[in-house]
């Protein structure tokens, strides 16, 4: 899996940490250290998570090696998907949730994750370097949630809605390119 693809992967899986800090940037002040605190432990899980997926699809790799290149379009396309879906939803009104709560702080990042730990189950089967792809994945997460409370809290213009359809359907691209390329159609 080449460096783009892992990048890509990256950007499309920080789209839910973006689009919760441009949330957060947009309806509250939240101090320098509160956007630099969360964007820590998005970033964290976000590299993190597919480490422990990518440690379950290894120990099954040898049962679905065959349809190994399946699961993983499968996994990322149920991901885009449901991103996309997510997005369209309209959720009723919220009440405001407060990003210094340590427990609100975890619980968010383990909820923006879990598609991260899912690709890591797809990365175990296809043999993805997961040190290079968690490394990547925490940098490329800081800074996209970083960069979303910054935004957020400048304009009112850009919505998370948008952050999430372009996310899900980056992850739809990649699904089909890998099994495009296992296929040997590219």
């Amino acid at each position: 899996m080449s460096f783009v693809e892992l990048f890509l992967i990256a950007l499309g899986l920080s789209m839910d940490c973006l689009a919760v800090a441009i949330s957060f940037g947009v309806s509250s002040q939240v101090s320098p250290k509160d956007i630099l605190r969360t964007s820590f432990f998005f970033g964290l899980f976000q590299g993190i998570m597919p480490v422990f997926g990518w440690l379950a699809g290894v120990s099954m790799k040898n049962f679905i090696s065959s349809v190994d290149h399946w699961i993983a379009f499968a996994i990322l396309v149920f991901i885009g998907i449901k991103m996309i879906i997510q997005s369209l939803s309209s959720g009723e009104k919220k009440k405001p949730v407060d990003i210094k709560d340590l427990r609100v702080l975890l619980g968010l990042s383990v909820a923006t994750s879990m598609d991260a730990l899912i690709t890591g189950i797809g990365f175990g089967f296809i043999g993805a370097p997961i040190l290079r792809a968690g490394i990547l994945f925490i940098l490329v997460t800081f800074l996209v949630s970083f960069a979303g409370f910054k935004l957020g809290s400048k304009t009112r213009l850009l919505r998370p809605r948008i952050t999430e359809i372009f996310g899900g359907i980056v992850l739809i691209v990649i699904g089909v390119k890998i099994v495009l390329d296992h296929t040997g159609v590219l």
